[in-house]
């Protein structure tokens, strides 16, 4: 049987103009929530727009404005845990505004300038209105700096890397540096806090097992962990990793462990890792070899990983804010749009805007022993 109805026609700006008794123009205005409206006829159109069921055409409302309402961005490191949290927060705000996220994908450690300005061009075709670049490497940060785009762009990294913050931004013209604004997490605060709960709880001997290098994260937190476990007078050997894994964490205590058996020497206090997944490396290791956490040695991670309050025992660790890193990413983009204040940042470094971490105190670090 055929189905004779036809499809019911779409609600249009002048229907709900007319069933408000308002212009059309004015229901452009509360749509695009401009302020020169009273609060009665807002509602009055709003009580309209919900009867009839209407919903602006994104497109008329670009063609309108000469903006695409989309937001393009471009992410490295996406097998790990911080930037889908991250990018969840920046696609939620998003939307709440009315806005669209393109989303592509790069390894972080392996695009070169050229893919990264293809992607860019690409987003450029699309009309975006603004774009977001997640660089978690040296490699990323410096091709978004280099990026020949004149849309607002906001960079979130980290505050120190081989590339300095200066330098990356020296790379952008004047005028693009402008549009431009930078956000990260503020973790030198953080391990302030590390260095000082590990001092109070009396460890002045620690081996600090650092992250690849390339990493902004990771030289960020090395840098800190070594000016920091050094003011609090904490005796620090540094452990290279080349990747995040827990397998390559695990390979290298079982090989300190050794060298300490065979030179009889005593172990240091406690391990700081520069991620969870090096720290459950560290823990499997140590348990391996019947030493006991935190009776003989404490272990410190950093990311707060999900399952990290229940491995054994429960792992202190950093809990970076994601999600307000995200949120703030997605204020700054607003705010260069024009669509926005300017977000409040407890802590700005090196023209990084930083949101605060916290640590999450639990069993494997405690007193260090005596010996």
């Amino acid at each position: 049987m055929v189905n004779s109805r036809k499809p019911s026609k779409r609600p249009s700006m002048f229907e709900v103009a007319k069933l408000a008794g308002v212009s059309h123009q004015t229901v452009s205005r509360v749509i695009n929530n401009s302020p020169d409206v009273s609060d009665a006829t807002r509602a009055k159109v709003q009580a309209a727009v919900n009867q009839l069921g209407y919903r602006p055409s994104n497109s008329a409302r670009a063609l309108a404005s000469h903006r695409s309402r989309t937001i393009g961005l471009i992410a490295g490191g996406m097998k790990f845990f911080g930037p889908i949290s991250a990018i969840a927060s920046i696609e939620s705000i998003a939307r709440e505004h009315g806005l669209f996220m393109s989303v592509m994908m790069v390894h972080e450690a392996l695009c070169t300038q050229a893919e990264f300005d293809n992607l860019c061009d690409t987003f450029i075709e699309q009309n975006v209105d603004a774009f977001i670049f997640l660089t978690p490497t040296d490699v990323m940060f410096a091709a978004a700096c280099r990026a020949k785009v004149n849309q607002p762009r906001v960079i979130v990294t980290s505050t120190h890397g081989q590339m300095t913050v200066r330098e990356g931004l020296s790379l952008i013209s004047a005028d693009n540096k402008r549009r431009t604004a930078l956000v990260g997490v503020d973790q030198w605060d953080v391990m302030a806090k590390v260095v000082r709960l590990m001092s109070e709880y009396g460890h002045k001997s620690a081996l600090y097992f650092a992250g690849p290098n390339e990493w902004r994260d990771a030289h960020t937190r090395l840098d800190a962990w070594r000016k920091l476990s050094a003011m609090h007078s904490i005796d620090s050997q540094i452990v290279r990793c080349h990747t995040w894994n827990s397998d390559e964490s695990y390979a290298q205590m079982n090989h300190l462990l050794d060298e300490y058996g065979v030179k009889g020497a005593p172990l240091p206090t406690a391990v700081v890792a520069a991620n969870d997944s090096q720290a459950v490396g560290i823990i499997r290791s140590l348990h391996e070899h019947k030493i006991r956490i935190p009776q003989d040695i404490s272990v410190v991670g950093f990311d707060d990983m999900p399952g990290m309050d229940n491995l054994y025992p429960p792992l202190t660790t950093v809990r970076p804010d994601f999600e307000a890193l995200g949120g703030a990413a997605m204020r700054e983009t607003l705010r260069l749009l024009g669509e926005g204040s300017e977000p409040v940042f407890l802590t700005n470094q090196h023209s990084v805007g930083l949101i605060p971490a916290k640590v999450m105190s639990r069993s494997s670090l405690g007193p260090a022993p005596r010996r």
